[in-house]
């Protein structure tokens, strides 16, 4: 693949960022890419392991002659940064993101950005629980979905720069409406991981007689609790953040809850049936 871009900066080189960068490497479509983070010990580990090639706990040095800036921190730090780098970005930068919340971050965004730069919101469907450089790998984003939420103010070109870079790092690109990409997340990424931890909280606040009841727990509780293992503090900011569509999400799943204790409660056989069915063709049709 020929060459998209001669300098790219990264903005937090944790798993996110580091995997686009890598992946991004990989695929010959970025020349030079320098990585800025607050976390000196993780900056010189991205060095070391190839992650960037150059890096800096300085924005304003670290996005100089950069023609993309890919900003990879927590939902809520995301218009913070864009607004410490603001004044610091050259003529044509273009300033994407991946973060799972649009709507608040590209509105804040784009009112940040100076005369000819361009913001462009964008939302990877990828990760693990595993955070950091060191957890940053180029196959990330093959095969997976990426969601950029253009409006009426972006830039088509910078638009078609984010969608040529994401697919060289093996993403398949689409396009939503902010808004829209918040509620369609509130429902199927951030109920199921506030579910998963709200379960490892109930479970590991039980009292049953003094037992340590998770110490009984195997492979199917592991399972669906694994994304309870991710990074706290990103998804406390992700939960603030799209606060008002997964409150819509939590009440939702929170009459599904009551209806199926309902069933359960008047011991009905048939009832019982009929909701797990419901559930299983749901899942079977669309996972």
């Amino acid at each position: 693949m020929s060459m998209i871009i001669e300098r790219l900066t990264v903005i937090g080189v944790g798993l996110i960022g580091g995997s686009f960068a890598r992946a991004l490497r990989e695929a010959g479509a970025v020349g030079t890419i320098v990585g800025v983070d607050t976390d000196r010990d993780n900056l010189n580990q991205a060095l070391s392991l190839g992650v960037v090639d150059e890096i800096t706990p300085d924005v304003a040095r670290g996005v100089r002659d950069a023609q993309v800036v890919f900003v990879s921190v927590p939902v809520c730090s995301i218009p913070m940064v864009v607004r410490e780098i603001a004044p610091f970005l050259p003529a044509g930068c273009i300033v994407s993101d991946g973060g799972s919340v649009k709507f608040a971050i590209v509105r804040e965004c784009e009112a940040l950005m100076p005369p000819g730069c361009t913001f462009v919101g964008g939302h990877p469907i990828a990760g693990t629980e595993h955070s950091g450089a060191a957890a940053a790998f180029a196959a990330l984003f093959t095969g997976k979905r990426c969601i950029l939420t253009p409006t009426p103010a972006t830039d088509a070109g910078a638009y078609d720069t984010m969608a040529r870079l994401w697919r060289s790092a093996g993403a398949n690109v689409c396009s939503m409406e902010p808004g829209h990409h918040d509620r369609i997340f509130a429902e199927i990424s951030h109920l199921p991981h506030v579910v998963a931890y709200a379960l490892v909280h109930a479970v590991g606040t039980a009292d049953v007689e003094g037992e340590n009841v998770l110490s009984y727990s195997a492979g199917g509780f592991r399972d669906f609790t694994r994304i309870a293992s991710s990074d706290p503090v990103m998804w406390r900011d992700i939960t603030l953040m799209n606060r008002a569509a997964l409150l819509t999400s939590i009440d939702g799943f929170s009459a599904s809850l009551a209806e199926l204790r309902r069933r359960i409660d008047c011991s009905d056989p048939a009832a019982l049936a009929e909701f797990f069915t419901i559930a299983k063709q749901f899942r079977d049709g669309i996972l």
